[in-house]
């Protein structure tokens, strides 16, 4: 079977979206199928193929913090992404959000009558709807992405929470297939950050994560642990935040780093004492479930998590490190104990079990490949 993967994200970008769609290809091309990525150029990497997988990278417009985040943006990626499907022969064609390359795809796949998978990671409608936009902009693309996922011959959601509000846009055959991680890259043995107590946040830092609840925190944090440090690493809309609440702590309090790739991310989690993960509630968002959580449960390192929704459950119930309301002084408290915490040596053994048994990457992988095999008839696979 030819499968195209139509997405404005691929590995080796640091993100959720990567590491999610690398699981996919790399399920793919396991059970014998034909994978081509339709995606973005990114500084630094050209086009590339490996094991059965052909990248195609496109250059595209970009935000000030290297996204392709915002409507042109999307436009720059959109427009010809039309051509390019138009000229590259598929069985089946997966799309990731957003909805406007969705309706590129269901344009040019109802032309050539070719079946397509939507892959829900959130619900863009109702993001849209909760940062203000305004309400004719919520309304179309509300539309717009309904359009979209009636004319899907499957949709993957990442959670029941999408699963059921796709469903509610006119979505009618729903599979839910939970984010994995790399367990290769992110386990507990090998190297590790070893500079002193701190916290990590390691990913993308954009308005709905909230990632600045952490750096408001660190006063009350420094009263009781005063030589402890958070570090982030990644990148995003909040980072000019972020750099700004750096400068009203003391010296090296906060450290902001660039993205790096996994392989050093793990060995930063596995230096920290805990890893911070948060949701900003309201924004939409509450359902989302953070692949950070698991690269950082994965590498044995406990999670501070903020918000509501999936993954606090999942923390809660399973002991996996703190749940905080998103407030700054029920998120100090957790930073503090996590500081304070004697590392026992068999909780990180516990952490990366669970991840291995309930959410690696090849396991979520496989599940959506299954999705995606089953969106195009047999005689398709050839």
């Amino acid at each position: 079977m030819r499968v195209i993967l139509a997405t404005r994200i691929f590995t080796p970008e640091p993100a959720a979206a990567s590491f999610r769609l690398q699981a996919l290809t790399d399920a793919l091309t396991r059970a014998g199928h034909r994978v081509r990525v339709l995606t973005t150029l990114v500084p630094g990497a050209g086009s590339s193929s490996a094991a059965g997988v052909a990248v195609s990278r496109w250059p595209v417009l970009r935000d000030r913090q290297g996204y392709v985040r915002g409507y042109l943006q999307y436009l720059s990626f959109d427009v010809p992404l039309s051509a390019r499907l138009a000229v590259t022969r598929a069985d089946v064609v997966v799309v990731e959000p957003p909805p406007t390359t969705g309706a590129v795809v269901r344009v040019v796949s109802a032309l050539r009558r070719t079946p397509y998978v939507y892959y829900a990671a959130d619900v863009w409608s109702d993001a849209a709807a909760q940062t203000g936009a305004p309400g004719i902009v919520v309304a179309l693309l509300r539309r717009l992405e309904a359009w979209v996922l009636r004319g899907a011959t499957r949709v993957i959601a990442v959670s029941d929470g999408v699963a059921d509000r796709v469903r509610e846009l006119g979505a009618t055959r729903v599979e839910v297939v939970p984010n994995g991680i790399d367990t290769a890259t992110f386990h507990p043995d090998g190297d590790r950050q070893d500079t002193g107590p701190f916290l990590l946040y390691a990913g993308t830092a954009s308005e709905w994560q909230g990632a600045e609840i952490f750096a408001r925190a660190m006063p009350r944090v420094l009263a009781r642990v005063p030589d402890a440090r958070l570090v982030y690493i990644g990148q995003g809309s909040a980072w000019d935040r972020l750099t700004d609440l750096s400068r009203e702590l003391p010296p090296g309090a906060v450290e902001l780093r660039d993205a790096v790739p996994p392989a050093e991310v793990a060995r930063w989690l596995r230096g920290a004492a805990a890893a911070v993960v948060s949701i900003a509630p309201g924004q939409g968002y509450d359902f989302a479930y953070p692949t950070k959580i698991l690269a950082a449960l994965a590498s044995g390192t406990p999670v501070i998590y903020a918000g509501v929704g999936p993954a606090a459950t999942d923390v809660r119930e399973h002991r996996l490190g703190w749940v905080a309301d998103y407030d700054v002084d029920a998120v100090a408290e957790a930073m503090t104990q996590a500081l304070e915490r004697e590392d026992d040596g068999a909780t990180g053994t516990r952490l990366a079990a669970w991840v291995e048994e309930h959410r690696s990457q090849r396991s979520s992988g496989a599940r959506a490949a299954a999705v995606v095999s089953a969106a195009t008839p047999t005689r398709a696979t050839r």
